[in-house]
């Protein structure tokens, strides 16, 4: 899984992306201090069901804070958007191209509105954000547009005259871009178009499609970062009102990134995600850091429960991209063939099958899939048995 993270200049992209995975990255408030894609990895946060056996798991990949797991995905902080972006301004073209491979967007945005179009600073409250909610959507949209635009013509009437579904020819112009040609038929049903006469599509039509292709392949979270600035409060609300269809959370990357740096030179004790910290070594902390962990505590902390940094990734993918995270194990001891307790997590979509699972934890398991055990009830699970959030399923073989 690939999160992207994505914004103007100036709106806290970076530090968002810093805050995330504790990557070293240029923090700059001019335009294009993000030239090349950062790649890092970044955590999802679950309860950890090793509590429930009372045990301590061993992750081979992420850790364990308390009784939280915390699961590694990959993520890409990517060069600033401009308007225009799909036409080859600012950086457009490397800018779009570099999310091809994203499965979702995180939009991060100014909500104080103290950056202007062009992510130029300026005073809180002289910009409406709302515009760029709307620029990211649009740039996309015409992004996928243009691209659908470039041979439509031809195989929307080779596809009629071969009677070959157009579905499947979308599928491959888009495959790079996640597009398979179940999405595009459930695109085409949902819009009402005619499967058969692809080539009499409107020009509006056409761009509905493309818009749709695009919501079901780059689904976009909105982190209305700068939350600690007294103007992006009122803002925030305005933009639920604006925009009931969309996830908006407030953020302060700012604010996680000084509590995870304070963490990690354990001055506090601090789980990302969590609505408060600990102090670990107040003899450690200068004057001027004890006067920011108060702000912290007083402005972003008890305003919003968090700084909205690990929830922003949490829902981007258990709400948005409807994951589930499921644990593997070879017996009931939950361990693995070499002892280590409940060392792997899974992300994978609702509706997860445990034949399913089989095959993605290893494909001579699928092949040889006999049942799967959910270690919890100690149940039998068919093979066409869906899986719930936090199963721990022992997959029992032929082989």
């Amino acid at each position: 899984m690939l999160v992207g993270v994505v914004g103007k200049t100036n709106t806290g992209k970076s530090t968002f992306f810093k805050a995330a995975t504790l990557a070293e990255v240029e923090i700059a408030n001019y335009p294009f201090a993000t030239i090349k894609p950062n790649h890092g990895v970044g955590y999802i946060r679950t309860r950890c069901p090793g509590r429930d056996f009372g045990v301590e798991c061993t992750p081979k990949a992420g850790f364990c804070l308390g009784s939280e797991r915390f699961v590694p995905v990959d993520m890409m902080d990517v060069a600033g958007l401009v308007p225009e972006a799909h036409k080859g301004k600012g950086l457009g073209n490397q800018f779009l191209d570099d999310l091809r491979q994203a499965h979702v967007l995180i939009n991060i945005i100014d909500c104080s509105g103290s950056t202007s179009e062009r992510g130029e600073p300026g005073s809180p409250g002289t910009y409406d954000p709302a515009n760029d909610i709307k620029l990211l959507e649009t740039e996309l949209g015409m992004w996928y547009l243009g691209i659908l635009n470039k041979s439509w013509a031809q195989f929307a009437k080779q596809t009629q005259f071969e009677r070959k579904k157009i579905g499947a020819a979308v599928a491959k112009q888009f495959s790079g871009l996640n597009v398979t040609e179940k999405v595009a038929d459930e695109a085409i049903r949902l819009l009402g178009l005619d499967p058969e006469n692809a080539a009499k599509w409107s020009d509006e039509q056409l761009k509905d499609f493309a818009v749709e292709l695009r919501k079901r392949t780059k689904p976009i979270i909105v982190a209305a970062n700068k939350m600690d600035v007294n103007e992006a409060e009122k803002n925030i609300e305005s933009l639920k009102e604006q925009f009931p269809e969309h996830i908006i959370v407030p953020c302060s990357a700012e604010s996680e990134l000084a509590l995870r740096e304070a963490a990690k030179k354990q001055l506090i004790k601090y789980v990302p995600g969590d609505k408060d910290f600990e102090i670990a070594d107040a003899a450690r902390l200068s004057g001027k850091q004890k006067t920011a962990l108060e702000f912290i505590k007083k402005n972003v902390l008890e305003k919003f429960g968090s700084t909205g940094v690990q929830q922003t990734l949490n829902k981007a993918v258990f709400e948005l991209l409807n994951y589930i995270a499921v644990y593997p194990v070879a017996n009931p001891k939950l361990q693995d063939k070499d002892g280590n307790v409940m060392p792997d997590c899974f992300l994978v979509p609702q509706g997860t099958t445990a034949l399913d699972f089989a095959f993605k934890v290893h494909t001579d398991l699928g092949k040889n899939f006999v049942r799967a055990v959910d270690v919890h009830t100690k149940k039998v699970m068919g093979k066409e048995q869906k899986l719930k959030n936090g199963d721990v399923v022992e997959i029992i073989s032929s082989k």
